[in-house]
Protein backbone atom coordinates (compact mmCIF):
# COMPACT_ATOMS: atom_id res chain seq x y z
CA UNK A 1 0.00 0.00 0.00
CA UNK A 2 1.63 3.36 -0.73
CA UNK A 3 3.09 5.25 2.01
CA UNK A 4 3.17 9.43 2.46
CA UNK A 5 5.05 11.19 5.21
CA UNK A 6 3.65 12.28 7.69
CA UNK A 7 4.58 16.21 8.41
CA UNK A 8 8.16 16.86 8.69
CA UNK A 9 8.88 13.88 10.87
CA UNK A 10 10.55 10.65 9.39
CA UNK A 11 7.18 8.25 10.24
CA UNK A 12 5.91 6.74 6.84
CA UNK A 13 2.31 6.20 6.96
CA UNK A 14 -0.09 4.41 4.72
CA UNK A 15 -2.41 5.70 3.02
CA UNK A 16 -5.68 4.26 4.66
CA UNK A 17 -5.08 3.91 9.06
CA UNK A 18 -7.09 1.94 10.43
CA UNK A 19 -9.46 3.86 13.36
CA UNK A 20 -9.68 1.05 15.79
CA UNK A 21 -12.17 2.65 18.25
CA UNK A 22 -14.85 0.44 16.00
CA UNK A 23 -13.00 -2.81 16.81
CA UNK A 24 -15.08 -3.62 20.07
CA UNK A 25 -13.93 -5.15 23.14
CA UNK A 26 -13.51 -8.62 22.30
CA UNK A 27 -9.75 -10.12 21.75
CA UNK A 28 -9.99 -12.55 19.22
CA UNK A 29 -12.58 -10.35 17.24
CA UNK A 30 -10.31 -7.31 17.17
CA UNK A 31 -7.42 -9.23 16.58
CA UNK A 32 -8.86 -10.42 13.34
CA UNK A 33 -10.17 -7.05 12.20
CA UNK A 34 -5.95 -6.01 13.13
CA UNK A 35 -4.45 -8.66 11.06
CA UNK A 36 -6.69 -8.30 8.39
CA UNK A 37 -5.03 -4.65 8.49
CA UNK A 38 -1.81 -6.35 8.37
CA UNK A 39 -2.24 -8.26 6.32
CA UNK A 40 -3.25 -5.46 3.73
CA UNK A 41 -0.54 -3.42 4.55
CA UNK A 42 -1.50 -1.06 6.20
CA UNK A 43 0.68 0.27 8.91
CA UNK A 44 -0.77 3.20 10.83
CA UNK A 45 -3.20 2.08 13.78
CA UNK A 46 -4.84 5.24 15.73
CA UNK A 47 -6.67 4.72 18.92
CA UNK A 48 -6.97 6.51 22.36
CA UNK A 49 -7.01 6.33 26.03
CA UNK A 50 -10.95 7.94 25.71
CA UNK A 51 -12.08 4.42 23.71
CA UNK A 52 -13.42 1.72 26.13
CA UNK A 53 -11.79 3.12 29.08
CA UNK A 54 -8.45 2.26 27.75
CA UNK A 55 -9.28 -1.49 26.46
CA UNK A 56 -8.98 -0.55 22.92
CA UNK A 57 -5.67 0.48 23.82
CA UNK A 58 -5.02 -2.95 25.61
CA UNK A 59 -6.07 -4.89 22.10
CA UNK A 60 -4.46 -2.37 19.98
CA UNK A 61 -1.02 -3.24 21.63
CA UNK A 62 -1.53 -7.00 22.30
CA UNK A 63 -2.29 -7.37 18.57
CA UNK A 64 0.63 -5.51 17.45
CA UNK A 65 2.87 -6.75 19.81
CA UNK A 66 4.76 -8.80 17.20
CA UNK A 67 5.09 -6.47 14.77
CA UNK A 68 5.66 -3.38 16.36
CA UNK A 69 9.10 -2.17 15.00
CA UNK A 70 6.91 -1.82 11.62
CA UNK A 71 3.95 -0.15 12.79
CA UNK A 72 3.17 3.36 13.84
CA UNK A 73 0.67 3.42 16.47
CA UNK A 74 -1.15 6.93 17.56
CA UNK A 75 -3.00 7.15 20.60
CA UNK A 76 -4.74 10.39 21.90
CA UNK A 77 -4.83 12.24 25.44
CA UNK A 78 -6.99 14.99 27.20
CA UNK A 79 -9.95 13.31 28.08
CA UNK A 80 -9.93 12.58 31.71
CA UNK A 81 -12.46 9.44 32.78
CA UNK A 82 -14.51 10.35 36.32
CA UNK A 83 -13.68 8.23 38.90
CA UNK A 84 -17.09 6.51 38.91
CA UNK A 85 -16.52 5.88 35.34
CA UNK A 86 -20.17 7.86 34.02
CA UNK A 87 -18.52 10.23 32.03
CA UNK A 88 -15.28 12.28 31.27
CA UNK A 89 -14.25 15.20 32.04
CA UNK A 90 -11.57 17.30 29.40
CA UNK A 91 -7.86 18.35 31.40
CA UNK A 92 -5.37 19.24 28.99
CA UNK A 93 -2.44 19.85 31.66
CA UNK A 94 0.98 19.06 31.57
CA UNK A 95 0.82 17.27 34.73
CA UNK A 96 -1.94 14.85 33.51
CA UNK A 97 -0.69 14.21 29.95
CA UNK A 98 3.04 13.20 31.76
CA UNK A 99 0.82 11.05 34.14
CA UNK A 100 -1.60 9.55 31.62
CA UNK A 101 1.41 8.74 28.78
CA UNK A 102 2.55 6.10 31.19
CA UNK A 103 -0.47 4.90 31.51
CA UNK A 104 -0.77 4.36 27.73
CA UNK A 105 2.19 3.01 27.28
CA UNK A 106 1.91 0.49 29.70
CA UNK A 107 -1.67 -0.35 28.36
CA UNK A 108 -0.12 -0.76 24.74
CA UNK A 109 2.57 -2.64 25.66
CA UNK A 110 5.19 -0.85 24.55
CA UNK A 111 8.09 1.74 25.07
CA UNK A 112 6.81 4.26 23.03
CA UNK A 113 4.23 6.17 21.02
CA UNK A 114 4.70 7.11 17.74
CA UNK A 115 2.64 9.66 17.39
CA UNK A 116 0.38 10.76 20.53
CA UNK A 117 -2.24 13.32 20.14
CA UNK A 118 -4.13 15.72 22.29
CA UNK A 119 -7.87 14.35 21.47
CA UNK A 120 -9.58 17.83 21.61
CA UNK A 121 -8.58 21.05 22.73
CA UNK A 122 -10.33 25.05 23.08
CA UNK A 123 -8.96 28.11 22.49
CA UNK A 124 -8.82 28.70 26.70
CA UNK A 125 -6.29 25.68 27.61
CA UNK A 126 -3.25 26.52 28.45
CA UNK A 127 -1.55 26.09 25.04
CA UNK A 128 2.02 26.34 26.20
CA UNK A 129 1.42 24.36 28.56
CA UNK A 130 0.08 21.55 26.92
CA UNK A 131 2.94 22.16 24.28
CA UNK A 132 5.38 21.71 27.39
CA UNK A 133 4.27 18.65 28.55
CA UNK A 134 4.67 17.03 24.49
CA UNK A 135 8.24 18.65 23.86
CA UNK A 136 9.30 17.05 27.12
CA UNK A 137 8.10 13.75 26.70
CA UNK A 138 9.83 13.68 22.70
CA UNK A 139 12.95 14.82 24.77
CA UNK A 140 12.06 11.88 27.44
CA UNK A 141 11.92 9.05 24.89
CA UNK A 142 8.28 8.31 25.62
CA UNK A 143 6.52 9.97 22.34
CA UNK A 144 8.75 10.32 18.93
CA UNK A 145 5.66 13.11 17.33
CA UNK A 146 2.95 14.51 18.40
CA UNK A 147 0.12 15.97 17.06
CA UNK A 148 -3.54 17.10 17.42
CA UNK A 149 -7.39 15.50 17.01
CA UNK A 150 -9.06 19.28 16.38
CA UNK A 151 -11.29 20.57 14.19
CA UNK A 152 -11.38 23.93 15.12
CA UNK A 153 -9.61 26.28 13.39
CA UNK A 154 -8.47 28.76 15.95
CA UNK A 155 -6.66 25.70 17.74
CA UNK A 156 -5.00 24.23 14.80
CA UNK A 157 -3.60 28.21 13.76
CA UNK A 158 -2.17 28.35 17.44
CA UNK A 159 -0.35 24.81 17.22
CA UNK A 160 0.91 25.70 14.19
CA UNK A 161 2.29 28.93 15.41
CA UNK A 162 3.78 27.90 18.42
CA UNK A 163 4.60 23.99 18.33
CA UNK A 164 6.21 21.18 16.64
CA UNK A 165 3.09 19.40 15.63
CA UNK A 166 3.54 16.81 12.60
CA UNK A 167 -0.09 16.12 12.27
CA UNK A 168 -3.57 17.49 12.73
CA UNK A 169 -6.40 14.77 13.07
CA UNK A 170 -9.70 16.30 11.31
CA UNK A 171 -13.00 15.47 10.07
CA UNK A 172 -13.18 15.82 6.37
CA UNK A 173 -15.86 13.83 3.16
CA UNK A 174 -17.26 15.25 0.27
CA UNK A 175 -20.31 16.19 2.36
CA UNK A 176 -17.84 18.04 5.19
CA UNK A 177 -15.48 20.24 3.16
CA UNK A 178 -15.37 22.90 6.25
CA UNK A 179 -11.36 22.25 7.03
CA UNK A 180 -10.69 23.00 3.07
CA UNK A 181 -10.50 27.29 3.46
CA UNK A 182 -8.87 27.37 7.11
CA UNK A 183 -7.32 24.09 8.37
CA UNK A 184 -5.90 22.22 4.87
CA UNK A 185 -4.42 24.82 3.02
CA UNK A 186 -3.03 26.17 6.35
CA UNK A 187 -0.89 23.01 7.45
CA UNK A 188 0.08 21.73 4.25
CA UNK A 189 1.82 25.63 3.97
CA UNK A 190 3.44 24.36 7.12
CA UNK A 191 4.78 21.32 6.11
CA UNK A 192 2.43 19.69 8.65
CA UNK A 193 0.11 16.59 7.35
CA UNK A 194 -3.62 16.47 7.95
CA UNK A 195 -5.21 13.06 8.84
CA UNK A 196 -8.70 12.63 7.81
CA UNK A 197 -11.69 10.45 9.70
CA UNK A 198 -15.28 10.55 8.69
CA UNK A 199 -14.65 10.33 4.88
CA UNK A 200 -17.34 7.99 4.45
CA UNK A 201 -19.83 11.13 6.53
CA UNK A 202 -21.29 8.43 8.77
CA UNK A 203 -22.01 6.14 5.89
CA UNK A 204 -23.98 8.64 3.60
CA UNK A 205 -20.95 8.19 1.07
CA UNK A 206 -21.07 4.53 0.62
CA UNK A 207 -23.14 2.56 -1.52
CA UNK A 208 -26.10 2.69 1.24
CA UNK A 209 -26.77 6.32 0.39
CA UNK A 210 -30.14 7.26 2.05
CA UNK A 211 -30.08 4.56 4.17
CA UNK A 212 -27.77 6.00 6.56
CA UNK A 213 -29.46 9.66 6.16
CA UNK A 214 -32.57 10.67 8.82
CA UNK A 215 -34.68 13.60 8.51
CA UNK A 216 -32.14 16.10 10.13
CA UNK A 217 -29.74 15.98 7.41
CA UNK A 218 -26.37 16.24 7.57
CA UNK A 219 -24.10 19.55 8.67
CA UNK A 220 -25.93 21.50 6.58
CA UNK A 221 -27.45 19.67 4.36
CA UNK A 222 -31.37 19.25 4.79
CA UNK A 223 -32.12 15.62 3.94
CA UNK A 224 -34.44 16.93 0.69
CA UNK A 225 -30.77 18.29 0.09
CA UNK A 226 -29.24 14.70 0.31
CA UNK A 227 -31.69 13.17 -1.47
CA UNK A 228 -31.00 15.45 -4.79
CA UNK A 229 -27.10 15.60 -4.22
CA UNK A 230 -26.08 11.81 -3.08
CA UNK A 231 -27.43 10.10 -5.93
CA UNK A 232 -25.43 12.47 -8.46
CA UNK A 233 -22.55 12.30 -6.74
CA UNK A 234 -22.68 8.35 -6.93
CA UNK A 235 -22.64 9.11 -10.67
CA UNK A 236 -18.82 9.72 -10.23
CA UNK A 237 -18.66 5.78 -9.23
CA UNK A 238 -18.72 3.68 -12.27
CA UNK A 239 -19.35 0.13 -13.25
CA UNK A 240 -15.73 -0.94 -11.64
CA UNK A 241 -15.72 1.75 -8.97
CA UNK A 242 -17.36 2.19 -5.62
CA UNK A 243 -18.96 5.11 -4.42
CA UNK A 244 -16.55 4.33 -1.13
CA UNK A 245 -14.03 4.41 -3.57
CA UNK A 246 -14.93 7.77 -5.00
CA UNK A 247 -15.17 8.86 -1.01
CA UNK A 248 -12.11 8.07 0.11
CA UNK A 249 -9.96 8.85 -3.55
CA UNK A 250 -11.24 12.92 -2.24
CA UNK A 251 -9.75 12.99 0.64
CA UNK A 252 -6.65 11.68 -0.59
CA UNK A 253 -6.78 14.24 -3.31
CA UNK A 254 -5.78 16.91 -1.25
CA UNK A 255 -2.30 17.58 -1.26
CA UNK A 256 -2.30 17.70 2.40
CA UNK A 257 -3.55 14.76 3.47
CA UNK A 258 -1.43 12.33 4.62
CA UNK A 259 -3.59 9.63 5.55
CA UNK A 260 -7.14 8.73 5.73
CA UNK A 261 -8.11 7.00 9.29
CA UNK A 262 -11.32 4.70 8.61
CA UNK A 263 -12.88 2.81 11.36
CA UNK A 264 -13.56 -1.11 10.43
CA UNK A 265 -16.27 -3.41 12.71
CA UNK A 266 -14.98 -6.46 10.42
CA UNK A 267 -12.32 -7.72 8.44
CA UNK A 268 -14.14 -7.23 5.48
CA UNK A 269 -14.90 -3.90 6.14
CA UNK A 270 -10.98 -3.80 6.37
CA UNK A 271 -10.19 -5.08 3.07
CA UNK A 272 -13.05 -2.90 1.42
CA UNK A 273 -11.36 -0.41 2.22
CA UNK A 274 -8.33 -1.38 1.37
CA UNK A 275 -9.55 -2.18 -2.52
CA UNK A 276 -11.35 1.78 -2.00
CA UNK A 277 -7.55 3.61 -1.69
CA UNK A 278 -5.97 1.38 -4.34
CA UNK A 279 -8.58 2.51 -6.77
CA UNK A 280 -7.63 4.99 -9.47
CA UNK A 281 -7.21 8.48 -8.14
CA UNK A 282 -9.34 11.16 -9.07
CA UNK A 283 -9.28 13.67 -12.02
CA UNK A 284 -8.92 17.13 -11.75
CA UNK A 285 -12.36 17.00 -14.04
CA UNK A 286 -14.02 14.71 -11.43
CA UNK A 287 -12.70 16.53 -8.64
CA UNK A 288 -14.48 19.59 -10.13
CA UNK A 289 -17.25 18.04 -10.46
CA UNK A 290 -18.12 17.10 -7.04
CA UNK A 291 -16.75 20.72 -5.67
CA UNK A 292 -19.62 22.15 -8.17
CA UNK A 293 -22.14 19.69 -6.77
CA UNK A 294 -21.24 19.94 -2.83
CA UNK A 295 -20.91 22.85 -0.66
CA UNK A 296 -17.93 24.82 0.09
CA UNK A 297 -19.27 24.81 3.82
CA UNK A 298 -17.21 26.51 6.64
CA UNK A 299 -16.81 26.13 10.56
CA UNK A 300 -19.47 28.41 11.95
CA UNK A 301 -19.02 26.68 15.36
CA UNK A 302 -16.15 24.64 16.72
CA UNK A 303 -14.08 27.93 17.60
Amino acid sequence: MQKRKLGNSNLAVTVLGLGCMSIGTEEKAARNIIEAALEEGINYFDTADLYDMGRNEELVGKALKDVREHVIIATKVGNRWKPDQTGWTWDPSKAYIKEAVKNSLKRLGTDYIDLYQLHGGTIADPIEETIEAFEELKEEGFIRYYGISSIRPNVIREYVKKSNIVSVMMQYSMLDRRPEEEALSLVYEHGISAVTRGPLAKGLLSDKLLEKANEKGYLDYTYEELQEILPVLKETASASRSFTEVALAFNLANPAVASVVAGASSPEQVRQNARAVRSRPLTEEEIAVIKRITKANIYKDHR
